[in-house]
């Protein structure tokens, strides 16, 4: 099963569905044979690229409710085990960072990459972690196993600019307009930082679809002319879970 993640480092309901998500693939007896692949998305693709305090940018959106909505996901982010300092947070265009993502994808696969970016969210909301910083962003990498000279070359670049923003645009034509959304097998879509329960019965729910798809098609019952029916974009409500 492939579990594709669409998200931005500087959501924290991103940083809280992680780790929820990720409880329930440890519960879950096919984890092993899942595939979780993290995806660009941004909430803010014209933000600058300087560092702005936190508290600062998202006064100026949301005005007096800010402190509140901030409150909120420490108290939820520390009953997950998340640390949630927003005196500290820096924001930043997050592209620089869904390349490096994407970089490490590519070079060392989806393991190494979900290491990194659970690196960033716990250094970009509890270290004070500027997303943009390329020194930060490889001493993000060295601390998850990688090697710095590498990620450090391709950090001065400027390669998969057109890849990452290619994935970002598709993602909005899937019909993506917030996020952390999570499609498994390319066709279901759960909404927002949903608890550990509701991601466990989406990953049995789809292992049991493929299942049934599988058998169908080795019957010859359900598929024909080439291809074979199945529910496309069903999407859990996300309420007050996803940016």
């Amino acid at each position: 099963m492939k579990v594709e993640i669409y998200s931005d480092i500087a959501c924290p309901w991103c940083h809280v569905g992680k780790a929820r998500f990720e409880r329930a693939l440890a519960a879950f007896p096919g984890a092993g044979s899942v595939e979780v692949v993290y995806r660009p998305f941004q909430l803010d693709p014209s933000a600058p690229e300087t560092p702005q305090p936190h508290r600062a940018v998202l006064a100026a959106k949301y005005g007096p409710q800010a402190l509140a909505m901030d409150e909120k996901i420490t108290r939820l982010g520390a009953a997950e085990g998340l640390t949630f300092d927003f005196d500290t947070v820096v924001e930043n265009n997050s592209l620089l960072a869904h390349r490096l993502l994407r970089f490490v994808l590519d070079t060392y696969g989806h393991a190494a990459q979900a290491r990194l970016k659970g690196r960033l969210l716990d250094a970009h909301f509890g270290e004070g972690l500027d997303i943009g910083d390329r020194e930060r962003l490889a001493d993000a990498a060295v601390a998850v196993g990688l090697d710095r000279e590498p990620v450090a070359a391709f950090l001065a670049g400027d390669d998969l600019v057109d890849e990452v923003t290619g994935e970002i645009d598709e993602a909005r034509r899937l019909g993506i307009t917030a996020v952390p959304t999570f499609v498994f097998e390319g066709k279901w879509m759960v909404q927002g930082g949903q608890e550990t329960s509701t991601f466990l019965r989406a990953l049995e729910q789809v292992a049991k679809e493929t299942e049934t798809v599988l058998e169908a098609d080795a019957d010859g019952g359900a598929c024909a002319d080439g291809a074979c029916e199945v529910p496309s974009n069903d999407q859990v409500p996300s309420d007050d879970h996803a940016h």
